[in-house]
């Protein structure tokens, strides 16, 4: 359970993310989704503050989490994958709730295909990484860390 003074971060990761390792290592590289939380775990110690980790790939889960996220957290690292050049649902989700929301890419986006050049998602997010692979990770984990109140 999460100290009181520690900031509470949701990580949620969309479809197909829990094959990273194998799945087109030449795009997303070669660690796995369990190796990316062991660096963001290990980051977020550093910076005192908890991580509630989780993955589907099914977009109505994500809806839900990030729907009831303001009871148990204080910001969302969201990695929706596919779903950020589709979904609609997800983008209503982030703008209906009250904490920020840093979207993350492990590819550029931009230096892809064109369909994924737009995002749902960007509009209703404080800020978008993309392009840094596992790294982007940690850097949303810096930023969004930075932005919320101190604890007294």
């Amino acid at each position: 359970m999460a100290d009181a003074a520690q900031k509470r971060i949701l990580v949620l990761n969309g479809p197909n993310l829990n094959m990273l390792g194998t799945r087109e290592p030449e795009t997303y590289g070669t660690m796995t989704l369990q190796d990316i939380e062991a660096l963001v775990r290990a980051k977020a110690d550093a910076l005192d503050a908890s991580i509630d980790w989780r993955q589907s790939n099914s977009e109505g889960e994500l809806v839900s989490w990030i729907q009831t996220a303001g009871e148990n957290a204080d910001a969302i690292i969201l990695n929706a994958a596919a779903y950020t050049h589709t979904s609609v649902a997800i983008h209503d989700a982030i703008a209906a709730i009250q904490i920020p929301v840093v979207e993350v890419h492990l590819s550029n986006v931009f230096a892809r295909e064109e369909f994924r050049h737009h995002s749902f998602i960007s509009d209703v997010a404080v800020g978008v990484i993309c392009g840094f692979g596992a790294d982007g990770y940690v850097l949303a984990l810096q930023a969004v860390t930075s932005m919320l109140p101190r604890s007294v």
